[in-house]
Formats: C-alpha cells, sequence, structure tokens
C-alpha cells in the first residue's frame, strides 16, 4: 500500500471503531429484548456481558491484526487460517451483512426516528441517507475521513450529554411510572437463565459489531502491527462504557410496558427527558449519530471489497481507486446492496440474520486464532493475547451459547444463512473462472 494512502492515524483508527459500534443497535434492540426479558439488571447486565465478549473478541483480533496486517478483515483472516474457500465466503458476508445489512438498518431506523416526529416517509428518508452516505465516500477519500472524524467526534459528545440530561432529568423528577429497576431483584436471576436472554444476546453482538473495524483498513493505518490493536481495544473500552451509560438512561426514562418492542427506543426517551419540543430536536441530532454510524461503514466495507478484487482477477475491478484515492466502484456496490435491504423494510428479520451471521463469522476467527498458535508458532507477533487463552474461550462460549440459542428457536436465521453463503460460493466460483 503506498504510503500516501495511508491516512488514517491512531486517533481517527478509534474514531472509525467506535462511529462502527454507535449505531442502530443501541438505539432500537432494548426495546426487541425486554420483550422477553423483564428485568432491568437483566438487562443491564446483557450489555455488560456484550462489552466483555466484545472486548475477548477485539483481544483476539488483535493479535490476528498484528501478525497479519493488510486490509479485508475475515477475509484475509480465514484465508490463512482455514482455506481460501472459507476466506471468500467470509468476504462474501462482510459486505452483505457486516456492512450492507448494518447500514441499511441505520438508514431504516434513522428513517423511523425522523418519522415519529416528523410527517416524513421514514422508507425516504432511508433511500436518501443512503445516497448521501455514498456521495460521501465514493469519490473523494479527503472528504470521507474529514465528515468520519466530525462526525463521531460530534456523535459521542451528544451521547454523553444526553445521558447526563437524561439521569439529571431521572434525580429531579423520579423514574418513569412502571421503569425497570436497575438493581438486582427476585426475578433477576430467572431472566438470566432464560432462552430469552441467550437470544438477546445476538441483539447485543449486533450493536457492539464493528469492534474490529480497524482491522478492515489496515493497509491505509499508519504502523498497523502497532495502530490497529490499540484502536480496536481502545475503541471497545470506550464503547462499552456509553453503551451502559445509554441503556440505563433509557430504562430509567421509559416504562417497561412502552419499552417493549419499541424500535424508536431513543425518540421516546428523549421526548420523556426535553418534553414533545426538546424531544424533536434531540431526535434530530440522533439522526446526524446515525448518520455518523452509515458513514463509518460506507468507509471501511467497501475495503474488503476493494482486497478481494487484489486477489481475485474477475473481480479486479472493485481494487481500483478513482485519482482522489476512493474506490469507487466498491463503495457503490456496496451501497448498492445496502439500498435494496432498505428497500424491504423488514427491520427486526434483517436485524436477527445480521446479528446471526456475523456472530457466526465472528466465532470462526476467534477460533482460527488458537488454530494458527498451533500451526505457526514461530508466525511473528507483535501483539499477544494476555491471559491467552481465557480471553478467546470466553469469546468462543458466550457467543457458541447465543448462536445455538437464535439456531433452536428462529431456524430461519439458519436458512437464511446457508442460502447466502451458498450464493457467495457460487459468486466466488464463476469470479476464479
Amino acid at each position: 500500500m503506498p504510503l500516501a494512502h495511508r491516512f488514517i492515524d491512531y486517533r481517527a483508527a478509534v474514531l472509525i471503531v467506535i462511529a462502527n459500534m454507535i449505531g442502530t443497535g443501541v438505539f432500537a434492540t432494548l426495546g426487541l429484548q425486554a420483550q422477553g426479558v423483564r428485568d432491568g439488571a437483566a438487562l443491564l447486565l446483557l450489555w455488560l456481558l456484550g462489552g466483555l465478549v466484545a472486548l475477548c473478541g477485539a483481544l483476539s483480533y488483535a493479535e490476528l491484526a498484528a501478525a497479519l496486517p493488510r486490509s479485508g478483515g475475515e477475509y484475509r483472516f480465514l484465508s490463512r487460517v482455514y482455506h481460501p474457500a472459507l476466506g471468500q465466503l467470509a468476504g462474501w458476508v462482510s459486505v452483505t451483512v457486516g456492512f450492507s445489512a448494518p447500514i441499511a438498518l441505520a438508514a431504516v431506523a434513522l428513517g423511523r426516528y425522523l418519522a415519529a416526529v416528523l410527517p416524513v416517509d421514514p422508507v425516504a428518508v432511508a433511500v436518501a441517507t443512503v445516497l448521501a452516505a455514498t456521495a460521501l465516500h465514493a469519490f473523494d477519500l479527503g472528504l470521507g475521513r474529514t465528515f468520519q472524524v466530525v462526525s463521531t467526534l460530534a456523535k459521542v459528545l451528544v451521547i454523553v450529554l444526553f445521558c447526563i440530561a437524561g439521569l439529571w432529568h431521572v434525580l429531579a423528577e423520579g423514574p418513569a411510572p412502571g421503569s425497570a429497576s436497575p438493581l438486582p431483584s427476585g426475578s433477576t436471576l430467572a431472566a438470566i437463565w432464560s432462552a430469552a436472554f441467550a437470544q438477546s444476546l445476538i441483539y447485543v453482538s449486533f450493536a457492539y459489531s464493528g469492534w474490529n473495524a480497524a482491522a478492515y483498513v489496515a493497509d491505509e493505518v499508519k504502523e498497523p502491527q502497532r495502530t490497529v490493536p490499540r484502536a480496536m481495544i481502545h475503541g471497545t473500552l470506550a464503547v462499552t462504557g456509553v453503551y451502559l451509560l445509554l441503556n440505563l438512561t433509557f430504562l430509567l426514562t421509559i416504562g417497561l410496558d412502552d419499552l417493549a418492542g419499541t424500535v424508536e427506543v431513543g425518540a421516546l426517551s428523549a421526548q420523556r427527558i426535553f418534553g414533545a419540543t426538546g424531544g424533536l430536536l434531540v431526535t434530530l441530532v440522533l439522526g446526524v449519530v446515525l448518520m455518523s454510524s452509515i458513514s463509518a461503514m460506507a468507509l471501511a466495507g467497501p475495503r474488503v471489497l476493494q482486497a478481494i478484487g487484489e486477489d481475485i482477477p474477475g473481480l479486479r475491478p472493485l481494487s481500483k481507486r478513482n485519482r482522489r484515492g476512493a474506490p469507487t466502484r466498491a463503495v457503490l456496490l456496496q451501497q448498492g446492496l445496502a439500498l435494496s435491504l432498505v428497500l424491504t423494510d423488514s427491520f427486526e428479520a434483517v436485524l436477527t440474520f445480521a446479528g446471526f451471521t456475523l456472530t457466526l463469522f465472528a466465532f470462526l476467527t476467534v477460533a482460527g486464532l488458537i488454530r494458527l498458535r498451533r500451526r505457526e508458532p514461530q508466525l511473528r507477533r507483535p501483539f499477544r493475547v494476555p491471559l491467552y487463552p481465557l480471553p478467546p474461550l470466553v469469546f468462543l462460549v458466550v457467543s457458541g451459547v447465543s448462536l445455538l440459542a437464535v439456531a433452536w428457536e428462529r431456524s430461519l436465521a439458519i436458512g437464511l444463512t446457508a442460502l447466502m453463503a451458498a450464493g457467495g460460493w457460487l459468486l466466488w466460483r464463476l469470479a476464479r473462472r
């Protein structure tokens, strides 16, 4: 990779991780979790456990990224550890599910948020958002980077101020009627051992997805063997703290019955804290927060397509950059896939499918860390997982339990994953020919 294209420093890499993580999941999934888990302490434990699992995953990916410092994420890792065919399938998953689906979900959530306070068509808003992100990243590398840094800093500041205002409102006015207490009660243990708790881990895993974002853009990171691991670990720790604070605010400002099944959780909480007029303003600001997430995924995702295009002759056009350094064709393809998912407007189904599939391939990648240690002990590893093998084993056990729970209750997710895998395998076979 030419040094001129290594434009991502440590700060920008951390912000890419944070921007990819903080998005639709934390603003839209608490209501889906509350449908089955009716205990406030258990709901907060879900988010704490999700942060712990994400950190274990980030530590594992950090070792792989330092040892194999190339863009592409799971595409590079699984190709090296297992077989190129599995790596190519992982690349297909990254493009379609890892980035296009979350972009679509964030755009749909943004449309629903705005439609809750303004007379707008949510689908039209979602389409316009995807097109705007495409314009930011498809043509000018510098423009996309500048927008990403500024919007992510604004996002974190807005969320922290929102939480401070919400908790101040709770101290002054008391919790919302019917809200769930964050303190453990007699029902907490039963809620933790329920099937709904295990299934909700998939929603939480989706909300935390993005902790590996820096690995997708390693070719454009300065000193990638040092910067990428630090960015993933520090970004994950920061987001875990933000998520716990934000979900505590939601639980105390929304009644549990109103929360259950609601997608527009942030908008509902804003209306309770600031009233109708203030809620409108905050909802518009939350829209900017979601736009930052969409932009971050539009920045990271095409780098997987670009890496694949470098390796497969039939997809070589996807690796090309324009005069301003942007991988235009890769961005247009990914955003086109996202746009097609937006038009389905099926939020919960896409969310469950995306969460299941991303968790499955992260599971394979972390298991690959253990395999690579045994197979290539002489490989230079500038970063090693502390307390190995505990972090990867924690990730594998918790992720495995949530995958089994979803597979048991929602076989549709397995069927869709199998169909997508078959389609990806066929695509790569045709491309190689």
